[in-house]
């Protein structure tokens, strides 16, 4: 790729390259068909020390940051978005104690995290509090030295394989946020749900019942965790606008393969002008794609992802996530009727879109955040 990327991450994204094509591409499809969480690919990342590849090194990671899980991110999703978002919750989950945990909670939790002793996920989302967080009802109470938190959280990913949970709850009139671990008495799964894509790596409902959380699981001042909500979700437009920009390459890629090798009207598929035209287009939305993904996950690198860089890192995942549903839609339609079948895997990176324009902000939302941005004139061009 045409980048300017330092060389220490050249050298790095041609080795995630490499991971992918021999480890994550023979998998992908059988992933997606059986829908089991694929542990053999979980040890196999653990071996290649990816796990911890965004985590900062004195907390037992790699030290490459937001822009080293992006690349490594967009070539798993070349092949398998569920890879991809067994990669992400390396950092999702992760994010609100780097921000802000304590140094204990950061060499526990975190040092686990990086090292695959545990997995994690992410509870923030409820039935009626996705885009709008204020309609929160999970609640955090204190009683004595500890927490008591009731409620529930959907869509949450990796729900059945985590080791703990970090959750967000009503604290008052404000926000907590906890670290929840999976074994304490009144935290079971309620359901796991059957979702169109993005298979083998499960999403569901976690059920918190009366679960008594000790204090020194408390991640900042409880009461002000919305802006730790906020800052998180903010760091991980990014991550998930790499899962767009590395499907919308595989499925432009797959098809173009399939071009060369398909013959229509005496000639090969590559030699029809209109088709010719929608790749074209397609690669120059990818290529926009990809700058804005990478220059947002320097942002974050920087540690701008406060409301000024809002409009930034929301184009990025809107941009890049709409053009993983265009792309893989169009791959679709230049195999034709054996896009369709399951044979081929451009139908499995169609259901995956359009999970990603949904998750972690919708495209809706991250239109709103930068139309609010243009009119109060935050991002502005005089």
């Amino acid at each position: 790729m045409h980048t300017d990327l330092p060389d220490e991450y050249a050298e790095l994204q041609q080795t995630l390259r490499r991971f992918a094509r021999t480890v994550v591409k023979p998998r992908a499809q059988e992933i997606d068909r059986d829908n089991q969480y694929p542990e053999d690919i979980f040890k196999a990342l653990s071996d290649a020390g990816l796990l911890g590849l965004a985590t900062p090194e004195q907390y037992g990671g790699a030290g490459a940051g937001t822009l080293g899980l992006t690349l490594a991110i967009e070539e798993a999703a070349k092949y398998s978005n569920a890879v991809a978002l067994m990669l992400l919750l390396t950092r999702l989950p992760a994010l609100p104690i780097l921000i802000g945990g304590t140094e204990e909670q950061k060499n526990t939790y975190v040092r686990d995290l990086a090292g695959g002793a545990r997995r994690a996920s992410f509870g923030l989302s409820e039935p009626q509090a996705g885009s709008d967080v204020q309609g929160m009802r999970t609640r955090a109470a204190e009683d004595g030295s500890d927490w008591v938190l009731s409620g529930s959280k959907c869509w949450m990913s990796g729900l059945e394989q985590a080791d703990f949970y970090t959750v967000f709850a009503r604290v008052g009139d404000g926000f907590g946020c906890f670290i929840v671990d999976r074994d304490l008495p009144g935290v079971s799964v309620a359901r796991v749900d059957d979702k169109l894509g993005v298979r083998g790596v499960n999403t569901g409902e976690l059920l918190l019942e009366g679960v008594r959380v000790p204090a020194d699981r408390v991640v900042g001042t409880p009461g002000q965790a919305f802006k730790l909500a906020m800052f998180t979700l903010n760091s991980m437009r990014p991550i998930v606008a790499a899962r767009g920009l590395g499907l919308a390459e595989g499925a432009l890629m797959y098809a173009v393969e399939y071009m060369h090798s398909r013959q229509a009207f005496g000639a090969p598929l590559t030699q029809q002008q209109g088709l010719g035209w929608m790749v074209a287009e397609h690669a120059a939305e990818i290529e926009a794609a990809r700058l804005l993904t990478y220059r947002s996950a320097r942002m974050v690198d920087d540690g701008r992802f406060d409301k000024s860089a809002v409009p930034f890192l929301s184009m990025a995942k809107l941009v890049a996530t709409e053009t993983a549903v265009k792309v893989s839609g169009t791959a679709v339609q230049l195999l034709g009727a054996a896009g369709y079948m399951k044979d081929h895997p451009v139908e499995m990176y169609y259901r995956d879109a359009k999970q990603l324009t949904i998750v972690e902000g919708t495209s809706q939302i991250q239109k709103n955040l930068l139309a609010e941005a243009v009119f109060n004139r935050t991002l502005w061009w005089d």
